[in-house]
């Protein structure tokens, strides 16, 4: 007898060989219908793994993160099918599962169109309703490279030779095409239920720009036709939320090929990022940081002892004079030690927390450039504390209320958190390490915090905690990070005089908030599509008048209104009302205070918010007032 064990501990029985779809339809017809895969003793197999001793089972359907996963492999694998069906002359490479969708690589003598994608298209729906069987079958490695050699797959001969002789390879068909995979796949192609083919794109023959340029076709594959809408949806409002556009529509910064990844902030956007900067140092001194300056060029000899220039030069800027290398700055730390290290510090100083409105300057490949995304000029709102071993719990917590605190405060309440321990390769000794993940786990549970553990993924010099937010897309966008570090401070001589006199090396807390400014500023922008809360908002407040004859008393209103603070334009161009209204909603200042004869006779401001709502005539005077209070 063969005995199969479920998740929920109940036990099948089988009087011989069985395979997991024979199991799945033991139990239910509708749960075979359902079963894509299964998982036996951990391991991920396709439903027609042959059962033949004693194991655990769990079935994977489409609800299963994995049975989504297969479902998005197996469609690159349909697109490969049809695409070769449509243009046989047509190379086919690799084609794996990406975040929300997959991509197969061709190499075809023209370029692919959007009418050839609709062709594809069209020719995957036909094979998905012949319900074609998805058979898996194994193949030396010899007997594979003679079977691709066979029907002109030169890619995938030149992939198998790589691999080792002794190998057994597997072969997945379905209908007329065949394909190298590891799987597992949907058992038949009726399985795959909703899809959209997005966009081609050159990619270069396993990444190397020496090699010939592919042509790269992206899918996004769904359990359904709900959540593939909501997700083309999804793709339709970001598309809209693009921070480059808006940055250009409401005229908040640029960027140009004489500075690439450097960004030009024009006043609107640097009226942003002041606000943003005013708030966070104002958080920030009140939970005991001193704000410092640190050198943005540096002699190589302290990124050399500090380690970066050794493993981290290729994306360091460099310079030289009077027979010095230097470097500009990639990040704070080495130069926040140096601070830390002028004058002895005892243990009774510590905690000592050093922030910094630091600019730093990575060579990003010019590929990875994106927008005010990913750029190579950058601000963070970097801080490192500097403490004994009995104060790194306390730290934790103190920094992990600032987090949730100034999100918040930008609107963002969805966080999710990530726990990274000890890596294989590491510096320290275990007992910090212990100490270390212990005093960081005591305090999310204190908190009461949920946490995703990711074992093995810390920094080679300490744990950290990731705090990922999410936006209004349900984009998850990590920014916040508490590093404990145990390698910088022994590299760079930090010291304190201990209780018993002796000299200590103190640990030393890496931490941000918002990251690259330039980055969370982005990510504010498609957040709220340009409609910045008022605090934030560049403008504020617009004041409209109807005719010259106002201007005098327009002019008054404005002045009063910057006086008491508030960020104020007075449009008194020569256009209709109904135009001003339009052209100053489109730039989505908060508040418009429309000024016409009434107005002026009765010292009011008749007042419109963004979203079109009148709020009627009112003082001036009652109208800061409720200014304020939004404030």
């Amino acid at each position: 007898m063969i005995n199969v064990k479920l998740p929920d501990n109940s036990i099948r029985s089988y009087s011989g060989i069985v395979t997991i779809m024979d199991i799945a339809r033991d139990i239910s017809t509708s749960l075979a219908k359902a079963t894509i895969a299964g998982v036996i003793d951990g391991e991920l197999k396709d439903t027609s793994f042959v059962v033949n001793k004693d194991v655990s089972l769990k079935l994977i359907t489409d609800k299963d993160d994995i049975g989504l996963e297969i479902i998005r492999h197996s469609t690159a694998h349909l697109l490969a099918q049809a695409a070769k069906q449509l243009y046989p002359t047509a190379q086919v490479t690799i084609g794996p599962v990406i975040e929300n969708g997959f991509y197969y690589d061709f190499s075809y003598e023209r370029p692919f169109t959007p009418d050839d994608l609709q062709k594809i298209e069209k020719k995957m729906q036909e094979i998905i309703s012949q319900n074609l069987p998805v058979i898996r079958q194994e193949m030396s490695r010899d007997d594979a490279i003679k079977y691709f050699n066979s029907i002109g797959e030169k890619y995938k001969v030149e992939i198998i030779s790589n691999i080792p002789e002794d190998q057994i390879l597997s072969l997945y068909t379905q209908g007329d095409f065949t394909d190298l995979c590891r799987g597992p796949h949907v058992p038949t192609t009726s399985k795959i239920k909703s899809f959209k083919l997005m966009k081609v794109a050159g990619a270069y023959w396993r990444g190397d720009s020496k090699n010939e340029m592919l042509q790269r076709i992206y899918g996004t594959a769904w359990r359904n036709k709900e959540e593939l809408n909501n997700y083309l949806f999804m793709l339709e409002e970001a598309e809209k939320r693009d921070h480059r556009k808006l940055g250009r529509q409401l005229d908040l910064f640029h960027l140009q090929d004489e500075a690439p990844g450097m960004v030009f902030w024009h006043p609107n956007g640097w009226t942003i990022w002041q606000q943003i900067e005013k708030y966070i140092r104002k958080e920030q001194i009140n939970d005991g940081y001193r704000e410092i300056k640190t050198p943005q060029i540096v002699d190589r000899s302290l990124w050399e002892r500090s380690g970066h220039w050794g493993n981290y030069s290729d994306l360091m800027f460099t310079t030289h004079s009077e027979h010095r290398d230097y470097a500009i700055k990639p990040m704070n730390c080495p130069c926040h030690i140096q601070v830390f290290n002028q004058g002895i510090k005892s243990y009774r100083d510590l905690p000592v927390r050093f922030s910094e409105f630091g600019c730093c300057h990575r060579n990003e490949p010019s590929g990875a450039l994106h927008g005010i995304m990913r750029v190579r000029g950058f601000v963070q709102d970097d801080a490192h504390i500097f403490c004994t071993d009995t104060q790194i719990e306390d730290e934790a917590h103190k920094f992990i209320d600032l987090v949730f605190r100034v999100y918040k405060k930008f609107g963002f309440n969805d966080i999710n958190i990530k726990l990274s321990t000890r890596p294989q390769k590491r510096v320290g000794d275990d007992k910090d390490w212990d100490l270390a993940e212990s005093a960081m786990i005591k305090t999310l549970e204190k908190k009461g915090l949920e946490y995703q553990l990711q074992p093995g993924e810390g920094a080679f010099y300490g744990p950290k905690i990731e705090f990922a937010l999410k936006d209004c897309l349900g984009r998850e966008w990590q920014c916040g990070t508490l590093q404990l570090d145990f390698n910088l401070p022994v590299r760079l001589d930090a010291t304190y005089i201990g209780e018993d006199g002796s000299k200590k090396t103190p640990f030393m807390l890496h931490r941000a908030v918002l990251g690259s400014f330039e980055r969370f500023i982005g990510i504010l922008i498609e957040h709220y599509a340009g409609v910045f809360p008022f605090w934030l908002a560049p403008i504020q407040i617009a004041v409209l008048n109807i005719s010259e004859k106002q201007i005098n008393y327009a002019m008054q209103t404005k002045e009063l209104l910057t006086t008491n603070d508030f960020r104020c334009i007075i449009d008194h161009s020569n256009e209709k009302i109904g135009y001003k209204i339009r052209e100053n909603t489109m730039r989505k200042i908060p508040y418009l205070l429309i000024i016409g004869d009434k107005e002026v006779e009765t010292n009011t401001v008749t007042v419109r918010r963004r979203d079109g709502s009148d709020l009627g005539s009112m003082s001036l005077n009652d109208f800061m007032h409720l200014a304020q209070q939004e404030l």
